[in-house]
């Protein structure tokens, strides 16, 4: 596991999210990264504004490709 998604856990979970929520976060932060061939730490605002806009012009924005 990266730091990263440790991090990310650690921090949902501080926060007392409920597991199918966390689960559905890393979800989103995983298939984010795969749409760009790049680990998230790589990604910017820049990366989101693309990737939103190509989820909206499917007409899908929270779910799987």
């Amino acid at each position: 596991m990266t730091h990263l998604r440790q991090a990310t856990l650690d921090e949902l979970q501080r926060r007392n999210y409920a597991t199918t929520t966390v689960q559905y976060y890393i979800q989103a932060v995983e298939r984010f990264a795969k749409h760009f061939h790049r680990p998230p730490d790589q990604l910017n605002q820049t990366h989101l504004r693309e990737y939103q806009g190509t989820r909206c012009a499917i007409g899908n924005s929270s779910r799987g490709p």
